[in-house]
């Protein structure tokens, strides 16, 4: 595997007098055929804010085939991947505090 992307996800942090932290975008390219697994959390539903504090943006994963079409994952699964696809996983944003 290797990483072709990690960033700051602009914007997924909760608004408030204290916005939330940002999550991360990370790109893993698969270089041989693998199975993977992906464990994670907060895909359906948003880090809350606190005391009037916004909520920060949820989480999605998907897999990029090589033609270039994007499966969107659930935030348990275990899949077959192949050389040349590409794995893309954001983690929330966190909630904002007023």
């Amino acid at each position: 595997m290797r990483v072709r992307r990690l960033a700051l996800r602009r914007g997924s942090g909760g608004g408030g007098r204290t916005r939330g932290g940002e999550g991360i975008e990370r790109e893993v390219e698969i270089l041989e055929d693998a199975t993977v697994s992906l464990i994670t959390e907060r895909r359906s539903s948003r880090p809350w804010g606190l005391e009037g504090g916004e909520p920060g943006a949820s989480g999605a994963d998907s897999l990029i085939r090589e033609d270039g079409e994007e499966i969107e994952l659930s935030d348990k699964v275990t899949l077959a991947v192949k050389a040349g696809e590409v794995l893309r996983i954001c983690t929330p944003g966190g909630g904002g505090h007023s």
